[in-house]
């Protein structure tokens, strides 16, 4: 019964987001500890060439054991620059390998692995930017019943992350910790996309932002080119012609972003051998 109501619900909530808005679940991702306990290894920092310490910066993300913890049917979710990750359980630990730069960190509660619908959310447990360094490690603590007994130095006390349920603590105070955790291993009752190298999406995310915030920008300033008369009319016989009397600064940087981008996904791609051989048949 309430698999063939939660089926409904699911093709109900995919239809309302046809119309545009985006849906937040985590179904088959969000069982909780009760169910499902964590049975990965006991923590341990992965090796440096496991990641690009040079280029990138580590997430880790654990949440200390607790008796509500454990009893937990449902699990929060983690998403970073908009896509969900993983379902944090309790006395578990994951990492994520980022892009520097601002990310984006949510964490939601979810019913029946039903979250959100656009700009309307069950639970929202926290939403945060971190600026992100290369080279670093930050640590992403968990716990709705016992706050962290030391808050970050370099953190603004007025951030979600100095305040709420998930917070941003130092290497230190997480070794008290995070060594008692284990790895949150993906299976089939919880299943995670977690313990990996995210920066592609993270520099897919600051494109497109980038080059949303930049199209208002050539906007405005062709706006402003017609009104100080840096512009050529639009001939008599065709209405849509006319522009700028010469390249507005913003498409510059569209252009320049453009390239950039292009540049960095042709560098991703994995050099062909070059031998076709011969096949006598």
């Amino acid at each position: 019964m309430i698999g063939r109501l939660l089926h409904r619900l699911v093709f109900v909530l995919a239809l309302l987001s046809l119309g545009g808005c985006t849906l937040y679940q985590s179904m088959g991702q969000s069982t909780g500890a009760y169910l499902d306990p964590v049975a990965g290894e006991n923590f341990v920092h992965i090796p440096n060439t496991s990641w690009d310490s040079s280029a990138d910066a580590l997430f880790y993300f654990y949440r200390p054991h607790s008796e509500w913890a454990a009893d937990e049917l449902e699990s929060p979710s983690v998403y970073i620059d908009g896509k969900h990750y993983f379902n944090l359980r309790d006395d578990s630990y994951t990492w994520i390998e980022v892009y520097p730069g601002e990310r984006h960190v949510v964490m939601r509660r979810p019913l029946m692995g039903f979250e959100g619908l656009g700009s309307f959310n069950l639970d929202k447990i926290v939403d945060a930017k971190v600026n992100v360094k290369a080279g670093h490690i930050y640590y992403f603590r968990y716990s709705e019943v016992s706050p962290p007994k030391q808050t970050n130095p370099d953190l603004d006390q007025s951030s979600p992350l100095a305040t709420g349920s998930l917070q941003l603590v130092t290497r230190d105070y997480a070794m008290t910790e995070i060594v008692k955790t284990h790895f949150l291993t993906s299976d089939s009752l919880a299943s995670n996309d977690a313990a990996r190298s995210i920066v592609a999406h993270n520099r897919d995310y600051d494109y497109e932002h980038e080059k949303a915030r930049l199209k208002k920008e050539l906007k405005k300033e062709l706006e402003q080119m017609k009104e100080q008369g840096f512009w050529h009319p639009a001939p008599w016989y065709w209405p849509f012609g006319g522009g700028p009397t010469r390249e507005p600064a913003a498409q510059q940087k569209l252009d320049a972003l453009e390239k950039a981008h292009d540049a960095w996904i042709e560098s991703q791609k994995k050099p062909s051998s070059g031998f076709f051989g011969w096949w006598p048949f």
